[in-house]
Protein backbone atom coordinates (compact mmCIF):
# COMPACT_ATOMS: atom_id res chain seq x y z
CA UNK A 1 0.00 0.00 0.00
CA UNK A 2 1.13 3.49 -0.74
CA UNK A 3 1.47 5.85 2.04
CA UNK A 4 1.76 8.93 0.33
CA UNK A 5 0.36 10.96 3.81
CA UNK A 6 3.52 10.33 5.35
CA UNK A 7 5.36 13.17 3.75
CA UNK A 8 2.43 15.16 5.04
CA UNK A 9 3.32 14.57 8.89
CA UNK A 10 4.56 17.53 10.83
CA UNK A 11 8.08 17.57 11.18
CA UNK A 12 9.78 15.34 13.17
CA UNK A 13 6.16 12.77 13.54
CA UNK A 14 7.46 9.20 12.70
CA UNK A 15 5.68 6.74 10.51
CA UNK A 16 5.12 4.35 13.52
CA UNK A 17 4.39 5.42 17.34
CA UNK A 18 6.37 3.49 20.16
CA UNK A 19 2.96 1.56 21.26
CA UNK A 20 4.31 -1.35 22.80
CA UNK A 21 6.03 1.19 25.41
CA UNK A 22 3.82 -0.61 28.51
CA UNK A 23 2.82 -3.99 28.89
CA UNK A 24 -0.62 -2.89 30.78
CA UNK A 25 -2.77 0.00 31.53
CA UNK A 26 -1.33 -1.09 35.37
CA UNK A 27 2.15 -0.57 34.22
CA UNK A 28 1.38 2.97 32.41
CA UNK A 29 -0.96 4.10 35.56
CA UNK A 30 2.52 2.86 38.06
CA UNK A 31 5.39 4.58 35.85
CA UNK A 32 3.25 7.79 35.76
CA UNK A 33 2.62 7.89 39.83
CA UNK A 34 6.26 6.77 40.26
CA UNK A 35 7.35 9.77 38.09
CA UNK A 36 4.59 12.48 38.73
CA UNK A 37 3.27 11.80 42.37
CA UNK A 38 3.17 15.36 43.97
CA UNK A 39 2.11 16.49 40.74
CA UNK A 40 -1.71 17.54 40.78
CA UNK A 41 -3.73 14.68 38.26
CA UNK A 42 -6.66 15.96 38.11
CA UNK A 43 -8.78 19.43 39.28
CA UNK A 44 -12.86 19.66 40.02
CA UNK A 45 -14.87 22.11 41.23
CA UNK A 46 -11.71 24.11 42.83
CA UNK A 47 -10.35 20.73 44.43
CA UNK A 48 -6.89 19.02 42.89
CA UNK A 49 -6.49 15.20 43.05
CA UNK A 50 -2.47 14.49 43.33
CA UNK A 51 -0.87 11.56 40.77
CA UNK A 52 0.03 9.78 44.58
CA UNK A 53 -3.48 10.95 46.22
CA UNK A 54 -4.88 8.84 43.20
CA UNK A 55 -2.81 6.12 43.66
CA UNK A 56 -3.79 5.91 47.54
CA UNK A 57 -8.00 6.00 46.79
CA UNK A 58 -7.77 3.79 43.50
CA UNK A 59 -5.98 1.43 45.66
CA UNK A 60 -8.62 1.22 48.32
CA UNK A 61 -11.38 0.49 45.65
CA UNK A 62 -9.21 -2.07 43.80
CA UNK A 63 -8.15 -3.59 47.44
CA UNK A 64 -12.36 -3.42 48.07
CA UNK A 65 -13.28 -4.82 44.63
CA UNK A 66 -10.98 -8.37 45.08
CA UNK A 67 -10.25 -8.60 47.95
CA UNK A 68 -13.70 -7.72 50.02
CA UNK A 69 -16.43 -8.36 47.03
CA UNK A 70 -14.24 -11.00 45.51
CA UNK A 71 -14.90 -10.07 42.41
CA UNK A 72 -12.70 -12.69 39.90
CA UNK A 73 -9.83 -11.10 36.83
CA UNK A 74 -11.94 -10.18 33.97
CA UNK A 75 -15.12 -9.72 35.71
CA UNK A 76 -17.43 -6.87 34.64
CA UNK A 77 -17.65 -2.73 36.45
CA UNK A 78 -20.01 -0.64 35.85
CA UNK A 79 -19.30 3.18 35.86
CA UNK A 80 -22.34 5.20 35.67
CA UNK A 81 -20.01 8.82 36.80
CA UNK A 82 -19.79 12.10 35.10
CA UNK A 83 -16.99 14.55 35.28
CA UNK A 84 -16.36 14.42 39.16
CA UNK A 85 -12.74 13.46 40.93
CA UNK A 86 -14.77 9.73 41.46
CA UNK A 87 -14.73 8.92 37.75
CA UNK A 88 -10.77 8.62 37.77
CA UNK A 89 -10.61 6.73 40.96
CA UNK A 90 -12.98 4.51 39.88
CA UNK A 91 -11.38 3.68 36.50
CA UNK A 92 -7.87 3.33 37.85
CA UNK A 93 -8.98 1.54 40.89
CA UNK A 94 -11.20 -1.03 38.81
CA UNK A 95 -8.63 -1.51 36.01
CA UNK A 96 -5.84 -2.10 38.86
CA UNK A 97 -7.75 -4.78 40.19
CA UNK A 98 -7.74 -6.85 36.92
CA UNK A 99 -11.22 -6.32 36.09
CA UNK A 100 -12.96 -4.93 33.26
CA UNK A 101 -14.45 -1.45 33.02
CA UNK A 102 -18.34 -0.78 31.49
CA UNK A 103 -19.10 3.17 30.78
CA UNK A 104 -21.92 3.79 31.27
CA UNK A 105 -24.21 7.04 29.80
CA UNK A 106 -25.60 8.12 33.37
CA UNK A 107 -28.03 9.86 31.30
CA UNK A 108 -29.35 6.86 30.58
CA UNK A 109 -33.30 5.48 30.61
CA UNK A 110 -33.88 2.73 32.66
CA UNK A 111 -34.31 0.45 29.57
CA UNK A 112 -31.25 1.72 28.34
CA UNK A 113 -29.63 1.18 31.34
CA UNK A 114 -31.06 -2.54 32.07
CA UNK A 115 -29.84 -3.73 28.34
CA UNK A 116 -26.32 -2.67 29.15
CA UNK A 117 -26.12 -4.01 32.27
CA UNK A 118 -27.77 -7.27 31.02
CA UNK A 119 -25.15 -7.35 28.09
CA UNK A 120 -21.56 -6.71 29.90
CA UNK A 121 -22.98 -9.15 32.53
CA UNK A 122 -21.50 -6.76 35.25
CA UNK A 123 -20.96 -7.66 38.67
CA UNK A 124 -20.62 -4.35 39.73
CA UNK A 125 -21.99 -0.52 39.57
CA UNK A 126 -20.41 2.11 40.69
CA UNK A 127 -22.86 5.12 40.46
CA UNK A 128 -23.61 8.79 41.70
CA UNK A 129 -26.51 8.83 43.87
CA UNK A 130 -28.13 11.01 41.98
CA UNK A 131 -29.09 8.59 38.86
CA UNK A 132 -30.18 5.38 41.57
CA UNK A 133 -33.29 6.15 41.04
CA UNK A 134 -32.71 4.98 37.57
CA UNK A 135 -30.55 2.02 38.92
CA UNK A 136 -33.22 1.08 41.24
CA UNK A 137 -35.82 0.67 38.02
CA UNK A 138 -33.18 -1.38 35.87
CA UNK A 139 -32.15 -3.69 38.91
CA UNK A 140 -35.92 -5.39 38.80
CA UNK A 141 -35.14 -6.15 34.94
CA UNK A 142 -31.24 -7.74 35.82
CA UNK A 143 -29.13 -8.12 38.79
CA UNK A 144 -26.13 -6.56 39.33
CA UNK A 145 -25.11 -8.07 43.05
CA UNK A 146 -22.69 -5.25 43.93
CA UNK A 147 -24.01 -1.31 44.17
CA UNK A 148 -21.46 1.40 45.43
CA UNK A 149 -22.76 4.56 46.01
CA UNK A 150 -21.19 7.93 45.85
CA UNK A 151 -22.32 11.66 46.04
CA UNK A 152 -21.25 14.43 44.77
CA UNK A 153 -19.35 16.17 47.26
CA UNK A 154 -17.42 13.01 48.42
CA UNK A 155 -14.31 14.36 47.09
CA UNK A 156 -14.16 18.03 47.64
CA UNK A 157 -13.06 17.83 51.46
CA UNK A 158 -15.09 17.21 54.09
CA UNK A 159 -16.72 20.91 54.65
CA UNK A 160 -16.82 21.77 51.11
CA UNK A 161 -18.06 18.08 50.56
CA UNK A 162 -21.07 18.30 53.14
CA UNK A 163 -22.15 21.69 52.10
CA UNK A 164 -21.64 20.54 48.19
CA UNK A 165 -23.84 17.79 49.18
CA UNK A 166 -26.61 19.64 51.27
CA UNK A 167 -27.05 22.19 48.06
CA UNK A 168 -27.44 18.86 45.84
CA UNK A 169 -30.06 17.47 48.29
CA UNK A 170 -31.94 19.66 50.00
CA UNK A 171 -31.68 22.99 47.44
CA UNK A 172 -31.40 21.93 43.86
CA UNK A 173 -33.18 19.00 44.78
CA UNK A 174 -31.07 17.05 41.86
CA UNK A 175 -31.61 13.86 43.81
CA UNK A 176 -34.95 11.80 43.20
CA UNK A 177 -36.27 9.72 45.99
CA UNK A 178 -34.39 5.63 46.07
CA UNK A 179 -34.29 3.05 48.18
CA UNK A 180 -32.20 0.00 47.26
CA UNK A 181 -30.87 -1.87 50.20
CA UNK A 182 -27.60 -3.18 50.08
CA UNK A 183 -25.48 -0.48 48.78
CA UNK A 184 -22.52 0.16 49.76
CA UNK A 185 -21.14 3.71 50.51
CA UNK A 186 -18.03 5.45 48.31
CA UNK A 187 -16.59 6.88 51.22
CA UNK A 188 -16.48 4.20 53.59
CA UNK A 189 -14.22 1.99 50.50
CA UNK A 190 -11.49 4.97 49.55
CA UNK A 191 -10.75 6.84 52.62
CA UNK A 192 -9.76 4.25 55.26
CA UNK A 193 -7.47 5.04 57.46
CA UNK A 194 -4.79 2.19 57.06
CA UNK A 195 -3.29 1.97 53.61
CA UNK A 196 -3.56 -0.85 51.55
CA UNK A 197 -1.72 -1.48 48.65
CA UNK A 198 -3.71 -2.49 44.86
CA UNK A 199 -3.98 -6.09 44.65
CA UNK A 200 -0.85 -7.83 42.76
CA UNK A 201 -2.90 -8.28 39.33
CA UNK A 202 -0.87 -10.38 35.90
CA UNK A 203 -2.76 -7.75 33.14
CA UNK A 204 -1.15 -8.06 29.88
CA UNK A 205 -1.99 -6.24 26.33
CA UNK A 206 -3.99 -8.91 25.39
CA UNK A 207 -6.76 -8.64 28.14
CA UNK A 208 -9.37 -6.16 28.20
CA UNK A 209 -9.76 -3.39 29.41
CA UNK A 210 -12.86 -1.95 28.23
CA UNK A 211 -16.37 -2.73 27.34
CA UNK A 212 -16.75 0.50 25.56
CA UNK A 213 -20.93 0.55 24.08
CA UNK A 214 -21.42 1.93 20.77
CA UNK A 215 -24.77 2.46 18.62
CA UNK A 216 -25.84 -0.37 16.57
CA UNK A 217 -26.98 -0.09 13.17
CA UNK A 218 -29.34 -2.95 13.30
CA UNK A 219 -30.28 -3.94 17.02
CA UNK A 220 -29.63 -2.78 20.66
CA UNK A 221 -26.22 -1.10 21.30
CA UNK A 222 -23.02 -3.13 21.22
CA UNK A 223 -19.85 -3.57 23.50
CA UNK A 224 -16.84 -2.92 21.65
CA UNK A 225 -14.08 -4.69 23.42
CA UNK A 226 -10.83 -2.90 23.85
CA UNK A 227 -7.77 -4.38 25.60
CA UNK A 228 -5.11 -2.56 27.30
CA UNK A 229 -2.57 -2.74 24.06
CA UNK A 230 -5.97 -0.81 22.05
CA UNK A 231 -6.28 1.87 24.46
CA UNK A 232 -2.81 1.96 25.03
CA UNK A 233 -1.75 2.40 21.43
CA UNK A 234 -4.05 5.13 20.69
CA UNK A 235 -3.49 7.20 23.93
CA UNK A 236 0.39 6.51 22.53
CA UNK A 237 -0.28 6.90 19.00
CA UNK A 238 -1.54 11.15 19.90
CA UNK A 239 1.18 11.51 22.04
CA UNK A 240 3.44 10.83 19.25
CA UNK A 241 1.51 13.24 17.21
CA UNK A 242 0.75 15.71 19.50
CA UNK A 243 4.67 15.61 20.16
CA UNK A 244 4.52 18.38 17.13
CA UNK A 245 3.63 21.08 19.96
CA UNK A 246 5.37 20.27 22.73
CA UNK A 247 2.95 17.32 24.42
CA UNK A 248 6.16 16.27 26.68
CA UNK A 249 6.14 19.89 28.71
CA UNK A 250 3.32 19.49 32.23
CA UNK A 251 0.16 21.06 31.11
CA UNK A 252 -3.49 21.62 32.45
CA UNK A 253 -5.86 20.60 29.57
CA UNK A 254 -9.55 21.07 29.87
CA UNK A 255 -12.03 17.85 29.86
CA UNK A 256 -15.52 18.91 28.74
CA UNK A 257 -16.06 15.71 27.29
CA UNK A 258 -17.90 13.26 29.13
CA UNK A 259 -15.53 10.37 30.42
CA UNK A 260 -17.59 7.74 29.54
CA UNK A 261 -16.95 8.49 25.98
CA UNK A 262 -14.02 7.34 24.42
CA UNK A 263 -12.59 10.38 23.20
CA UNK A 264 -12.40 12.13 26.85
CA UNK A 265 -11.40 8.93 28.59
CA UNK A 266 -8.81 7.76 26.18
CA UNK A 267 -7.86 10.60 23.27
CA UNK A 268 -7.80 12.83 26.60
CA UNK A 269 -7.24 11.63 29.93
CA UNK A 270 -5.26 8.41 29.44
CA UNK A 271 -3.02 10.13 26.60
CA UNK A 272 -1.76 13.39 28.64
CA UNK A 273 -1.35 11.33 32.27
CA UNK A 274 0.98 9.27 30.58
CA UNK A 275 2.94 12.87 30.21
CA UNK A 276 1.79 14.18 33.93
CA UNK A 277 -0.74 16.53 32.64
CA UNK A 278 -3.65 17.70 34.98
CA UNK A 279 -6.90 17.70 33.73
CA UNK A 280 -9.92 19.98 34.44
CA UNK A 281 -13.08 17.68 35.05
CA UNK A 282 -15.87 20.00 33.87
CA UNK A 283 -19.29 17.84 35.45
CA UNK A 284 -22.14 19.79 33.24
CA UNK A 285 -20.30 20.95 29.63
CA UNK A 286 -23.80 22.15 29.38
CA UNK A 287 -23.79 24.56 31.69
CA UNK A 288 -22.29 27.32 29.83
CA UNK A 289 -21.50 29.85 32.51
CA UNK A 290 -20.08 27.89 34.66
CA UNK A 291 -17.85 25.83 32.03
CA UNK A 292 -16.84 29.74 30.67
CA UNK A 293 -15.75 30.48 34.58
CA UNK A 294 -14.03 27.56 34.65
CA UNK A 295 -12.23 28.23 31.56
CA UNK A 296 -11.22 32.08 32.72
CA UNK A 297 -9.98 30.69 36.13
CA UNK A 298 -7.26 28.34 34.45
CA UNK A 299 -4.73 28.70 31.58
CA UNK A 300 -4.84 25.59 29.72
CA UNK A 301 -2.56 24.07 27.33
CA UNK A 302 -5.29 22.10 25.36
CA UNK A 303 -9.32 21.65 25.07
CA UNK A 304 -11.40 18.99 23.28
CA UNK A 305 -15.06 19.16 22.19
CA UNK A 306 -17.62 18.59 19.67
CA UNK A 307 -19.08 20.92 17.08
CA UNK A 308 -22.16 22.02 18.96
CA UNK A 309 -19.65 22.83 21.70
CA UNK A 310 -17.46 25.25 19.97
CA UNK A 311 -20.45 26.53 18.57
CA UNK A 312 -21.50 27.48 22.03
CA UNK A 313 -19.16 28.92 23.39
CA UNK A 314 -17.70 30.93 20.62
CA UNK A 315 -21.58 32.86 20.64
CA UNK A 316 -20.90 33.21 24.89
CA UNK A 317 -19.95 36.72 25.94
CA UNK A 318 -17.68 35.32 28.10
CA UNK A 319 -15.63 33.78 26.19
CA UNK A 320 -13.62 36.68 25.48
CA UNK A 321 -12.37 37.14 28.68
CA UNK A 322 -10.86 33.62 28.55
CA UNK A 323 -6.76 33.74 28.72
CA UNK A 324 -5.46 31.59 25.89
CA UNK A 325 -2.37 32.43 26.00
CA UNK A 326 -0.79 28.99 26.47
CA UNK A 327 -3.36 26.96 24.76
CA UNK A 328 -1.81 25.43 21.79
CA UNK A 329 -4.73 23.28 20.27
CA UNK A 330 -8.37 23.25 20.44
CA UNK A 331 -8.91 19.47 18.84
CA UNK A 332 -12.97 18.72 17.32
CA UNK A 333 -14.41 14.97 17.04
CA UNK A 334 -17.31 13.21 17.04
CA UNK A 335 -19.27 14.49 14.35
CA UNK A 336 -17.88 16.47 10.95
CA UNK A 337 -17.20 20.13 11.93
CA UNK A 338 -18.32 22.69 9.47
CA UNK A 339 -16.56 25.20 8.35
CA UNK A 340 -18.63 28.22 10.04
CA UNK A 341 -18.11 26.65 13.25
CA UNK A 342 -14.27 26.63 12.99
CA UNK A 343 -14.15 30.51 11.36
CA UNK A 344 -16.72 31.68 14.75
CA UNK A 345 -14.50 30.28 17.39
CA UNK A 346 -11.75 31.64 15.62
CA UNK A 347 -12.89 34.98 15.51
CA UNK A 348 -13.87 35.05 18.72
CA UNK A 349 -10.83 33.28 20.52
CA UNK A 350 -7.71 33.68 17.28
CA UNK A 351 -7.85 29.87 17.69
CA UNK A 352 -8.06 27.12 15.11
CA UNK A 353 -9.46 23.82 15.18
CA UNK A 354 -7.93 20.65 14.71
CA UNK A 355 -10.11 18.39 13.48
CA UNK A 356 -9.89 14.47 13.06
CA UNK A 357 -11.92 11.37 12.73
CA UNK A 358 -12.13 8.21 15.24
CA UNK A 359 -14.98 5.60 16.39
CA UNK A 360 -15.26 3.79 19.47
CA UNK A 361 -13.92 0.57 17.49
CA UNK A 362 -10.63 2.07 17.50
CA UNK A 363 -10.27 3.55 20.84
CA UNK A 364 -10.34 7.30 19.83
CA UNK A 365 -8.96 8.61 16.58
CA UNK A 366 -7.55 7.41 13.46
CA UNK A 367 -7.07 10.47 11.01
CA UNK A 368 -6.39 13.70 12.42
CA UNK A 369 -5.27 16.72 10.52
CA UNK A 370 -1.40 17.80 11.43
CA UNK A 371 -0.87 21.11 13.70
CA UNK A 372 1.59 22.55 11.17
CA UNK A 373 -1.19 22.30 8.35
CA UNK A 374 -0.48 25.69 6.77
CA UNK A 375 -4.15 26.25 5.14
CA UNK A 376 -7.44 25.10 6.25
CA UNK A 377 -8.43 22.00 3.48
CA UNK A 378 -12.14 21.36 4.91
CA UNK A 379 -11.51 16.89 5.17
CA UNK A 380 -10.71 14.87 8.48
CA UNK A 381 -6.46 14.71 7.67
CA UNK A 382 -4.43 12.18 6.83
CA UNK A 383 -4.00 8.62 9.08
CA UNK A 384 -2.36 9.11 12.36
CA UNK A 385 1.08 7.14 13.04
CA UNK A 386 1.04 3.20 13.13
CA UNK A 387 -2.61 4.07 11.43
CA UNK A 388 -3.22 2.65 7.49
CA UNK A 389 -6.77 3.77 6.03
CA UNK A 390 -7.98 2.07 2.74
CA UNK A 391 -10.85 3.45 0.72
CA UNK A 392 -12.87 0.47 -0.71
CA UNK A 393 -15.41 0.23 -3.67
CA UNK A 394 -18.68 -1.87 -2.58
CA UNK A 395 -17.19 -4.61 -4.18
CA UNK A 396 -14.00 -4.43 -1.99
CA UNK A 397 -11.22 -3.22 -4.03
CA UNK A 398 -9.76 0.17 -3.40
CA UNK A 399 -10.92 2.81 -4.79
CA UNK A 400 -8.51 5.51 -6.96
CA UNK A 401 -7.52 8.89 -5.39
CA UNK A 402 -10.77 11.04 -5.01
CA UNK A 403 -13.01 8.49 -5.80
CA UNK A 404 -15.71 7.57 -2.19
CA UNK A 405 -16.39 4.48 -0.72
CA UNK A 406 -16.10 3.22 2.32
CA UNK A 407 -13.57 3.70 5.40
CA UNK A 408 -11.00 0.68 6.50
CA UNK A 409 -9.31 1.25 9.46
CA UNK A 410 -5.93 -0.99 10.30
CA UNK A 411 -3.84 -0.29 12.92
CA UNK A 412 -3.19 -1.37 16.95
CA UNK A 413 -5.91 0.59 18.67
CA UNK A 414 -8.76 -1.70 16.33
CA UNK A 415 -10.88 -3.66 18.81
CA UNK A 416 -10.90 -6.96 18.96
CA UNK A 417 -14.44 -7.43 18.22
CA UNK A 418 -18.06 -6.92 19.77
CA UNK A 419 -18.65 -8.36 22.71
CA UNK A 420 -20.81 -11.78 22.79
CA UNK A 421 -21.88 -11.12 19.14
CA UNK A 422 -19.34 -13.20 16.82
CA UNK A 423 -21.85 -12.28 13.49
CA UNK A 424 -21.50 -8.10 14.06
CA UNK A 425 -17.61 -8.82 14.36
CA UNK A 426 -17.14 -11.21 11.16
CA UNK A 427 -19.51 -7.95 9.54
CA UNK A 428 -16.95 -5.49 10.12
CA UNK A 429 -13.46 -6.97 10.82
CA UNK A 430 -11.52 -8.49 7.80
CA UNK A 431 -8.95 -11.81 7.83
CA UNK A 432 -6.33 -8.81 7.25
CA UNK A 433 -7.40 -6.52 10.22
CA UNK A 434 -9.01 -3.70 8.67
CA UNK A 435 -12.56 -2.88 10.36
CA UNK A 436 -15.00 -1.55 8.06
CA UNK A 437 -16.82 1.82 9.58
CA UNK A 438 -19.71 2.35 7.47
CA UNK A 439 -18.45 6.02 6.94
CA UNK A 440 -17.62 7.09 3.31
CA UNK A 441 -14.75 9.62 2.60
CA UNK A 442 -12.60 10.16 -0.52
CA UNK A 443 -8.77 9.88 0.03
CA UNK A 444 -7.11 12.79 -2.48
CA UNK A 445 -3.32 11.23 -4.04
CA UNK A 446 -1.33 12.77 -1.30
CA UNK A 447 -3.34 10.70 1.45
CA UNK A 448 -5.73 13.52 2.27
CA UNK A 449 -8.97 12.30 3.68
CA UNK A 450 -12.43 14.21 3.09
CA UNK A 451 -15.79 12.55 4.34
CA UNK A 452 -18.66 12.64 2.12
CA UNK A 453 -21.24 10.37 4.21
CA UNK A 454 -21.33 9.13 7.35
CA UNK A 455 -23.32 5.63 8.73
CA UNK A 456 -26.12 4.25 6.75
CA UNK A 457 -29.43 6.55 8.20
CA UNK A 458 -27.30 7.60 11.30
CA UNK A 459 -27.66 10.85 12.96
CA UNK A 460 -25.34 13.01 15.24
CA UNK A 461 -26.67 14.74 18.05
CA UNK A 462 -24.17 16.63 19.41
CA UNK A 463 -21.46 14.89 19.09
CA UNK A 464 -23.09 11.75 19.36
CA UNK A 465 -24.40 8.63 17.55
CA UNK A 466 -27.72 7.93 17.42
CA UNK A 467 -29.58 4.87 15.59
CA UNK A 468 -32.92 5.63 14.23
CA UNK A 469 -33.55 2.23 14.08
CA UNK A 470 -33.34 2.30 18.06
CA UNK A 471 -36.34 5.42 18.26
CA UNK A 472 -38.42 3.44 15.73
CA UNK A 473 -38.30 0.51 18.16
CA UNK A 474 -39.37 3.01 21.44
CA UNK A 475 -41.87 4.30 18.95
CA UNK A 476 -43.20 1.38 17.65
CA UNK A 477 -44.22 0.15 21.13
CA UNK A 478 -47.13 2.82 21.23
CA UNK A 479 -50.58 1.47 20.79
CA UNK A 480 -51.59 4.76 19.18
CA UNK A 481 -48.60 4.15 16.35
CA UNK A 482 -49.02 1.93 13.40
CA UNK A 483 -45.69 2.41 11.94
CA UNK A 484 -42.84 5.00 12.56
CA UNK A 485 -39.26 5.76 10.84
CA UNK A 486 -37.26 8.33 12.47
CA UNK A 487 -34.73 9.96 10.39
CA UNK A 488 -31.81 12.91 11.10
CA UNK A 489 -32.44 16.32 10.07
CA UNK A 490 -30.19 19.60 10.39
CA UNK A 491 -29.96 21.75 13.29
CA UNK A 492 -28.15 25.21 13.88
CA UNK A 493 -26.83 24.59 16.99
CA UNK A 494 -26.91 20.60 17.64
CA UNK A 495 -25.66 19.94 13.98
CA UNK A 496 -28.49 17.26 13.50
CA UNK A 497 -31.50 16.57 15.77
CA UNK A 498 -34.05 13.65 15.30
CA UNK A 499 -37.52 14.16 13.79
CA UNK A 500 -40.13 10.88 13.58
CA UNK A 501 -42.14 10.33 11.27
CA UNK A 502 -45.80 8.20 12.19
CA UNK A 503 -48.78 6.90 11.20
CA UNK A 504 -51.24 6.50 13.45
CA UNK A 505 -53.56 3.89 14.10
CA UNK A 506 -55.12 6.30 16.60
CA UNK A 507 -56.10 9.77 14.91
CA UNK A 508 -56.41 11.52 18.15
CA UNK A 509 -52.56 10.73 18.74
CA UNK A 510 -51.26 14.03 19.24
CA UNK A 511 -47.67 15.14 18.73
CA UNK A 512 -46.75 15.85 22.43
CA UNK A 513 -48.26 12.35 23.25
CA UNK A 514 -45.31 10.73 20.73
CA UNK A 515 -42.25 12.88 22.34
CA UNK A 516 -43.51 11.95 25.91
CA UNK A 517 -43.74 8.35 25.22
CA UNK A 518 -40.12 8.49 23.64
CA UNK A 519 -38.75 10.90 26.55
CA UNK A 520 -40.18 7.81 28.90
CA UNK A 521 -37.32 4.92 27.22
CA UNK A 522 -34.61 7.48 25.56
CA UNK A 523 -31.73 9.74 26.45
CA UNK A 524 -33.09 13.33 26.37
CA UNK A 525 -30.57 13.64 22.92
CA UNK A 526 -31.94 10.67 20.87
CA UNK A 527 -35.76 11.82 21.98
CA UNK A 528 -37.55 13.17 18.66
CA UNK A 529 -37.71 17.52 18.35
CA UNK A 530 -40.43 16.90 16.26
CA UNK A 531 -42.90 14.72 14.78
CA UNK A 532 -44.85 14.14 11.30
CA UNK A 533 -47.65 12.37 10.66
CA UNK A 534 -48.50 10.72 7.50
CA UNK A 535 -50.91 8.21 5.76
CA UNK A 536 -47.92 6.06 4.78
CA UNK A 537 -44.09 5.52 4.84
CA UNK A 538 -42.35 5.08 1.60
CA UNK A 539 -40.70 1.61 1.32
CA UNK A 540 -38.61 -0.74 -0.71
CA UNK A 541 -40.92 -3.77 -2.96
CA UNK A 542 -39.85 -6.02 -0.09
CA UNK A 543 -41.23 -3.56 2.69
CA UNK A 544 -38.20 -1.71 4.11
CA UNK A 545 -38.95 1.80 4.72
CA UNK A 546 -36.63 3.96 2.59
CA UNK A 547 -35.35 6.61 5.09
CA UNK A 548 -33.54 8.68 2.20
CA UNK A 549 -36.88 9.63 0.69
CA UNK A 550 -38.67 10.68 3.62
CA UNK A 551 -35.26 12.81 4.07
CA UNK A 552 -35.79 14.30 0.74
CA UNK A 553 -39.20 14.57 1.06
CA UNK A 554 -38.87 16.81 4.32
CA UNK A 555 -36.24 19.29 2.03
CA UNK A 556 -38.47 18.98 -0.56
CA UNK A 557 -41.86 20.33 1.73
CA UNK A 558 -39.77 23.05 3.21
CA UNK A 559 -37.24 21.47 5.29
CA UNK A 560 -38.66 22.13 8.61
CA UNK A 561 -41.00 19.77 10.80
CA UNK A 562 -43.16 22.74 10.91
CA UNK A 563 -44.00 23.37 7.92
CA UNK A 564 -44.51 19.55 6.82
CA UNK A 565 -46.63 18.19 10.23
CA UNK A 566 -49.84 17.70 8.15
CA UNK A 567 -48.42 16.81 4.53
CA UNK A 568 -48.70 12.79 3.23
CA UNK A 569 -45.65 11.21 2.18
CA UNK A 570 -44.90 10.18 -1.59
CA UNK A 571 -45.12 7.16 -2.39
Amino acid sequence: MSKAWLAHYDPGIPEHAEVARFTSLVQMFEAAVARFQDRPAFSSMGRELSYSGLDKASAHLAHHLREVLKLQPGDRVAIMLPNLLQYPIAFFGVVRAGLVVVNVNPLYTAPELTHQLRDSGAKTIIVLENFCATLQEALRHVEVPNVIVTRVGDELGRSKGMLTNLLVHHVRKLVPPWNMGGTQRWRRIVTRGAAVGAPQVEVGREDIALLQYTGGTTGPAKGAILTHGNVLANALILGTWFAAIGAERRETYLVALPLYHALALICQVIHRFILGGCGVLIANPRDLDCLVAEMQRHRFRSLAGVPSLYQALSQHPGIRKVDFSETAVCCSGGAPLPPAIAEAWGAATGLPIIDGYGLTEVAGVAVMNPFGQREPRGGIGFPVCSTEIEIRRDDGSLAVPDEPGEIHVRGPQVMRGYYNQPEETARVLDSRGFLATGDIAAMDAEGYITLVDRKKDMAIVSGFNVYPSEIDDVLLRHPGIREAAAVAVPDARLGETILACVVRCDPDLTEAAVIAHARASLTGYKVPRRVIFLDALPKTPVGKVLRRALREMVTELGGTPSDISTKPAHS
